[in-house]
């Protein structure tokens, strides 16, 4: 009788993993996902966070033929789903998605959770611009006219948020500050009842994404003046402006969406769910979808990730401190 021989070390070594589940398993982990994987959007159904991650958690399902399900655990800016998804195992099978507001609730609320400390960035998922909108009665056709009104009557023009600390009040905080100007915050109690009142003359300006106003902006009831960074966006009809950097004002802005999960995810682990997320990412039917909501796929691995996350958490904070912001 012939075969291989076995030497009695390796063979030892084999026996033990055998004798050891926890060893077999570490050895041969078992390929992801085995299961059913949990997205956690801590956001009500139908914001952004929810038109990214839908599609997505579709075609993953598709491709890994296993069940991908959304949870949306909404409250507190995001912060209480966030909770929920730190305290998980970090195995791959709770996973969140959540844009740059993720960051500024951090900073404006007490959570018992860190951005940075608490989670693994796993995935950039897309970008998009936040358009400057004012209402069409304003006499400002761009970003030189705005600034010349606004110093000219400080604190003259009224600008809507979807609330004190959420990301549109920070994003028009920094182009106050780097413009040199004051205008008067008015919060909302959310996007749409601001985007209301921009469309009546109730208040003057927006700084908001294509998502937050599609239809307000597709039928002209505002005037769009200028992007906070290039990537387009807009309803066909409108032509794209100058963004702020091109008319004079050194900075770029976009919000991001992102994949995290709890801290403490394997490596190995984090390399499979990107090369899987980027794998979606490529498909022509995502990619419309999110040109609809004015997003762009913009896959991006875990560094690249984290250091966007950490960057906007060193810029948010110094905004913040200068301008006051708290939460409602």
């Amino acid at each position: 009788m012939t075969g291989t021989r076995i030497g009695r070390r390796p063979f030892l070594a084999g026996a033990a993993a055998l004798a050891t589940p926890g060893l077999a398993q570490a050895q041969a982990p078992a390929p992801w996902p085995n299961r059913p994987v949990r997205i956690v959007v801590p956001f009500p159904p139908g914001g952004s966070n929810d038109v990214v991650a839908r599609p997505l958690a579709e075609r993953l399902q598709a491709r890994l033929g296993q069940t991908f399900v959304i949870e949306n655990r909404a409250g507190a800016g995001g912060a209480i789903g966030a909770a929920q998804v730190a305290q998980e195992p970090a195995d791959g099978y709770t996973l969140m998605i959540s844009s740059s507001s993720f960051a500024t609730t951090s900073i404006v609320q007490k959570t018992p959770w860190d951005a940075e400390g608490s989670f693994d960035a796993v995935a950039l998922l897309a970008r998009a611009p936040f358009f400057i909108m004012v209402h069409p009665d304003l006499p400002v056709r761009n970003v030189a006219d705005l600034v010349k009104m606004a110093k000219e009557k400080p604190g003259g023009i009224d600008y809507g948020t979807s609330g004190a600390g959420g990301i549109n009040h920070f994003v028009t905080e920094y182009f106050c500050q780097r413009a040199g100007i004051q205008m008067n915050h008015v919060p909302y109690r959310g996007t749409a009842p601001a985007v209301t009142d921009l469309v009546a003359g109730h208040i003057q300006l927006m700084i908001t994404t294509v998502a937050s106003a599609n239809a307000a902006i597709r039928e002209g009831r505002v005037r769009v003046i200028a992007a906070t960074s290039e990537g387009g966006g807009l309803p066909e009809n409108i032509t794209e402006p100058p963004t702020v950097k091109q008319q004079g004002l050194d900075y770029e802005i976009a919000i991001w969406w992102g994949l995290f999960a709890p801290k403490g995810l394997p490596a190995d682990l984090r390399r499979a769910i990107h090369a899987a997320v980027n794998a979606a990412l490529e498909e022509p039917a995502l990619q419309r979808i999110y040109a609809a909501e004015g997003a762009k796929p913009s896959p991006g691995g875990p560094d690249e990730f984290a250091n966007t996350l950490h960057a906007d958490l060193v810029r948010w904070r110094e905004v913040a401190r200068a301008a006051n912001i708290r939460a409602e």
